[in-house]
């Protein structure tokens, strides 16, 4: 890293959908401007207000579609007038606009033009019915593949992964860390008062986990409980130098230090090379860990890109926690649980706490920065001296656009 760079003041909004009390899809519910006003104006607060900002990171994945809204750089002077003149950009790739985000805040931060960046995402969903929301999601992958793919598209993509998983390794063995994965989730989900699944009332996880994959209902492979959740929501997260901090008036014990980032891309037009490895991922993975000096050892906590159960399982053999093949076993022996070796996804990550596409990877550090400052509240983990760091992976279309950030408490 070129310099020392923080994230501070962190803020989600409930993740709204089915799940929550206060969902009702008869009923008007909140637009884009509920989302990102109190996204941004509650970071805003945290920072000592807009006038500490040098400009503004939108991520969003589709809001032209769901929302019949383009030109979302105009939001960052609704958010606080402020803001009006200021630089603001958008950033979209797909579910892994968020994390992108961040990395373009690291690199606005490496230019010396700013010194405090505003890092805002959002996605409001469940403004359309279940099938037009399939085709608008399917332009995360290559649209020339619609004409070909499932109803339900992307699941569709992972359950062709999930049987190539199941074919080589075993369905059984396989099938049962996806069911501790769905546990897992909606225990850490539980534990946030953010999250969509935290009203949940399901007292026999382990019952609904088992039940079997019927393709004449869903896909092949999957469960709608190896999915992630339609989302409305944002977070934002406010990103520094230390010029930044000193100017906000942020004490180090307050934020979390940006260790090294990576972002991978591959060919959006191609299949993958071998369905049951996330080889983009693992390229990321890689170089962040490059880039930061350090080893998968000395990870306390990861927040992985759950679209599905299947991909956090593979996630766990991107990383390197797992030999490819034994993710798995990684996974059913508890290792990834809230009081794991390894915690992941410790507020229930997509499947758990829900997956607003354009805010995830902001979620995600939100996250981090919670975990690493001891501000997660219910959902906090023992932390670890000898192993002070973690991890975010944010994925794009079918492990196409990932970002790897590994974060450190200063």
């Amino acid at each position: 890293m070129k310099k020392r760079i923080f994230i501070t003041a962190g803020y989600n909004t409930i993740s709204l959908g089915t799940g929550r009390k206060e969902f009702n899809p008869k009923k008007q519910r909140p637009g884009i401007e509920h989302y990102v006003k109190e996204a941004g104006s509650s970071t805003l607060e945290m920072i000592g207000g807009a006038e500490n900002v040098d400009e503004t990171v939108i991520s969003n994945f589709n809001a032209a579609q769901y929302n019949n809204q383009g030109n979302l750089p105009g939001y960052a002077p609704y958010v606080d007038e402020k803001l009006r003149y200021k630089p603001s950009t958008r950033v979209e790739g797909a579910c892994g606009s968020g994390g992108m985000a961040v990395a373009t805040g690291i690199k606005f931060l490496f230019s010396e033009v700013s010194d405090v960046v505003l890092t805002l995402g959002f996605e409001v969903q469940n403004t359309v019915k279940a099938v037009y929301g399939a085709d608008y999601l399917a332009t995360a992958g290559w649209w020339s593949d619609r004409k070909d793919g499932h109803a339900h598209f992307f699941p569709g993509q992972f359950s062709d992964r999930a049987g190539k998983y199941y074919e080589k390794y075993g369905k059984g063995y396989t099938r049962n860390a996806m069911k501790q994965w769905y546990v897992n989730a909606i225990n850490n989900a539980k534990l946030d008062e953010t999250a969509q699944e935290y009203h949940s009332t399901d007292n026999d996880l382990n019952k609904t986990a088992s039940i079997e994959p019927n393709g004449k209902f869903f896909v092949d492979n999957l469960t709608v409980f190896d999915c992630s959740k339609v989302s409305d929501a944002a977070s934002a997260i406010a990103i520094m130098t230390e010029e930044g901090l000193k100017r906000c008036n942020i004490d180090l014990k307050d934020t979390v230090e940006i260790i090294s980032f990576a972002q991978s891309e591959d060919d959006i037009t191609t299949q993958p090379e071998d369905s049951t490895r996330l080889l983009t991922t693992e390229n990321a993975v890689k170089l962040a860990f490059d880039r930061a000096g350090i080893t998968k050892d000395q990870i306390r906590t990861v927040e992985a890109h759950d679209c599905f159960s299947i991909a956090g399982i593979m996630a766990t053999e991107a990383i390197g926690f797992a030999e490819h093949g034994k993710g798995p076993e990684y996974v059913s022996n508890g290792n990834t649980a809230h009081d794991g070796k390894v915690p992941f996804n410790t507020t229930g990550g997509l499947i758990g706490w829900g997956h607003p596409v354009g805010a995830t990877g902001v979620h995600q550090a939100v996250t981090i920065w919670q975990q690493l400052t001891e501000k997660a509240g219910k959902a906090q983990i023992e932390l670890d001296s000898k192993r002070p760091y973690g991890m975010s992976i944010n994925m794009g279309g079918d492990d196409k656009t990932v970002t790897c950030i590994i974060y450190k408490k200063p």
